[in-house]
């Protein structure tokens, strides 16, 4: 295992604006893994890339010195300019040997995520992986490494509870309304066309609801999302005199005060008296206090969701013991399956080699020999040559797995 290396430009060492400079587009990654390769005769290699990492897994007989660092960096043609070469060196985490595989068991079981427990880790690795796969830059060694990189990522996704409780504040609020058991064409109002508001329309989209209104202070913003969500768009200013009606309101804006006052309320509810729905996501809280306390709502808001989170986050936390117990196992484990690896592919030659023993012996040693056999002779010498060319493959393949088995 002493090949395998990692080269990792990370959240923890570098900021996130600069590590887009180490991003590589689909359309120029051959070329760049091919210079890299050809330059420093790595075997295989593969890159993965995602918002807050940037890595390469190969195997080489290199040491990963600052130098070779940047001649790495260099040759990749990154938009680093010649006099930062060295401090990005600096910056740069290198792993090699069983150091390097327990590194990427750990990011493929989301261990070092921004968000320890975040599953898509794992399909992005996958990903990477294929991408360089199908271009002829993986082989054996990497195939071996991603197997059980997947195997250890499975086991412990479903033997902790590293990743059951969801710590996203808009999949808790969306959580929350499913326990409310709305029915699909429930009328729902968004108020905010931001990224939070955004990313919960796409859980209500997925789930089948259907009734869709949209008010943001800029419209053409309104309109984006209520395209996607297939409903109406508004103005933030018309909220006052929509009267179409609302089971649920969703709201998330960065106004610093309330949106929904008791006024604007009462107007939504145009003489309407069941209890109605507010997801409050804003930090202020865009619901006026009065309306949570003299109208009979189910009031979800951004603070109670948010301790939720915390809670569930110290428990994926607490889980981490139990991950790395099972990244440690599979480490132990693997040892074995890539030395017997390894011999089955150097026994890949033994055939060969004892047929080429046995054309030499036939066809040029003994010819002579042979010449004077009768029909019936040869065709016994060859009923003995073939028992014995197979026994001969055999054997040496029984007597390298059996000094395996004896030396784990």
């Amino acid at each position: 295992m002493r090949d395998l290396k990692v080269i990792a430009f990370t959240h923890k060492h570098i900021d996130l604006k600069e590590l887009g400079k180490f991003v590589i587009c689909n359309e120029t990654l051959e070329d760049r893994l091919q210079a890299v390769r050809a330059k420093f005769d790595i075997a295989e290699i593969f890159y993965i890339g995602t918002c807050n990492r940037v890595e390469f897994v190969f195997t080489a007989a290199v040491e990963l010195t600052p130098q070779f660092i940047q001649d790495f960096i260099r040759t990749l043609n990154f938009c680093v300019p010649e006099d930062r070469l060295g401090d990005f060196s600096k910056q740069v985490s290198i792993y090699e040997s069983e150091e390097a595989l327990n590194h990427l068991l750990r990011i493929s079981c989301s261990l070092e995520s921004l968000v320890v427990g975040e599953k898509e880790i794992l399909a992005q690795v996958r990903k990477a992986y294929k991408t360089c796969k199908d271009s002829g830059f993986t082989g054996d060694y990497l195939r071996l490494i991603m197997a059980r990189v997947v195997k250890t990522a499975k086991e412990v996704y479903t033997h902790t509870n590293i990743a059951r409780k969801p710590i996203s504040v808009v999949s808790l609020a969306y959580r929350k309304l499913r326990e409310l058991n709305m029915c699909s064409n429930a009328r729902i109002l968004i108020i905010g066309a931001g990224e939070t508001n955004n990313n919960i329309a796409k859980y209500l989209k997925k789930h089948k609801f259907s009734n869709f209104t949209i008010f943001n202070r800029t419209q053409s913003k309104a309109l984006t999302l209520a395209n996607e969500l297939q409903g109406e768009a508004y103005d933030l200013r018309d909220l006052e005199s929509y009267r179409k009606g609302f089971d649920v309101i969703i709201t998330c804006t960065s106004s610093i005060e309330p949106i929904i006052t008791e006024k604007v309320y009462q107007s939504l509810l145009n003489g309407e008296t069941d209890k109605k729905v507010i997801v409050d996501l804003a930090v202020p809280n865009d619901t006026a206090p009065e309306v949570v306390q003299n109208y009979p709502i189910h009031f979800i808001e951004v603070h109670s969701l948010q301790e939720i989170a915390n809670s569930n986050l110290q428990e994926r936390y607490d889980e981490l013991i139990n991950a790395e117990r099972i990244i440690e196992k599979n480490i132990v484990e693997f040892g074995p399956i890539l030395k017997q690896r390894r011999v089955e592919i150097a026994m890949r030659e033994v055939p060969v080699k004892i047929k080429e023993i046995k054309s030499l012996a036939i066809n040029s040693i003994f010819a002579q020999d042979l010449e004077g056999l009768d029909q019936n002779s040869r065709d016994v010498l060859n009923k003995i040559i073939n028992y014995m060319e197979k026994k001969y493959i055999s054997v040496p393949m029984i007597m390298a797995k059996d000094i395996l088995v004896k030396n784990v």
